[in-house]
C-alpha cells in the first residue's frame, strides 16, 4: 500500500440498507477508505453475495478486511472445538478471497490456564496447517491473529510477532486499545507506541510497516484487562500520540475504528492524521 487509510468495522448505521454492499457505498460517501466485514458470528453469505461485495468494493475504491468468528479457540481442551475453529478460519479466508479482502482478523485462543509457552507451539502448528491448506488452494488472504485485550488470552505482541516471523502468510493485527488494556494502562504514550512500531520493523522488516492492519478504539479496562470499547474521547487512550507515531514511522495499511459508533471516531482519526 502507498499510504495509511481509515475506515470502520461493520456496516455504518446510516447506510441505505444493512448490507455489506450498502456499507461500502456509505464508507465511500463519508470519504473513508476501508471497511472490515464483521463476521464475528460466523460467515453467513454465499458465493454470489461475496462476488457482489468484491465488485462493489472495487468500483468504489474501498479496501476490505474481515473479522472472523469470536468463537475460535485453537487451544481448546475439546479437540472437536479445535477442529471447528480451524474450519471457521478456513471458511473465513475462502469466502474472504471471493470478497476481495486483504486479511482475515481473528482472536486465536484462550490460554485455558496453561503456561503461554506451552500454548505457543499449539497455535503455531494449527496456523501452519491452515496456511498450508490455503496456499495449496491458491488463496492469498493473510491470516491476522489479533493482539488481545486480556492477559488470559493468547495474543500478546511478542507472540504474534514471533508467529509472523516463523510462518508464511501470517501477519499481526495490532489492536492498540487491546495492548493498552492488556497491560493495565501502559502502551499509552508516543514513546510506547513508537516502541511497538520499532519492534515490528526490527522483527518483521520494513514491509510489515508498509502493510499494517490496525484496530483503534477507546477502551475501558481493569487489572484483568479489557471490559468494553468506548468512544475515543470518552477514554484515556492517547490516540493523537498514536497517530503521531504512525506518521513518524510512515506506516501504511488499514486503520479500522472499533468504537461503539465507529464512523465519527474514524473520521476524527482521519482528520487528526491529515493535520499532522
Amino acid at each position: 500500500m502507498d499510504r495509511l487509510i481509515f475506515g470502520v468495522t461493520g456496516v455504518p448505521s446510516d447506510a441505505k440498507r444493512p448490507t455489506s454492499q450498502a456499507g461500502i457505498e456509505r464508507v465511500r460517501e463519508l470519504g473513508l477508505g476501508c471497511m472490515e466485514l464483521a463476521w464475528v458470528r460466523g460467515v453467513k453469505l454465499g458465493e454470489r453475495a461475496a462476488l457482489g461485495i468484491e465488485a462493489t468494493a472495487r468500483e468504489n475504491g474501498i479496501r476490505l478486511s474481515a473479522h472472523g468468528a469470536y468463537y475460535i479457540n485453537l487451544n481448546a481442551d475439546d479437540p472437536a472445538i479445535g477442529l471447528r475453529s480451524r474450519d471457521r478460519i478456513l471458511k473465513g479466508a475462502r469466502m474472504g478471497k471471493l470478497c476481495g479482502i486483504s486479511g482475515l482478523v481473528f482472536h486465536a485462543a484462550s490460554y485455558m490456564k496453561r503456561n503461554p509457552k506451552e500454548v505457543y507451539p499449539v497455535e503455531k502448528e494449527a496456523l501452519e496447517e491452515i496456511g498450508e491448506t490455503l496456499r495449496q488452494e491458491g488463496n492469498p488472504v493473510t491470516l491476522r491473529p489479533e493482539t488481545t485485550g486480556k492477559p488470559s488470552y493468547f495474543g500478546d505482541l511478542g507472540e504474534l510477532l514471533r508467529l509472523s516471523s516463523e510462518l508464511e502468510g501470517v501477519a499481526p493485527c495490532i489492536d492498540f486499545a487491546h495492548l493498552h488494556a492488556r497491560s493495565g494502562g501502559a502502551y499509552n504514550s508516543y514513546g510506547a507506541f513508537a516502541s511497538v512500531l520499532d519492534q515490528i520493523g526490527a522483527e518483521l522488516g520494513r514491509e510489515a510497516l508498509d502493510d499494517m492492519h490496525i484496530h483503534v478504539a477507546g477502551i475501558q479496562y481493569t487489572a484483568k484487562g479489557e471490559q468494553k470499547h468506548l468512544m475515543l474521547d470518552d477514554s484515556d487512550l492517547k490516540y493523537r500520540e498514536l497517530l503521531r507515531a504512525l506518521a513518524k514511522f510512515e506506516v501504511k495499511g488499514l486503520v479500522i475504528c472499533e468504537s461503539p459508533n465507529p464512523v465519527p471516531d474514524a473520521l476524527l482519526l482521519q482528520r487528526e492524521y491529515a493535520a499532522l
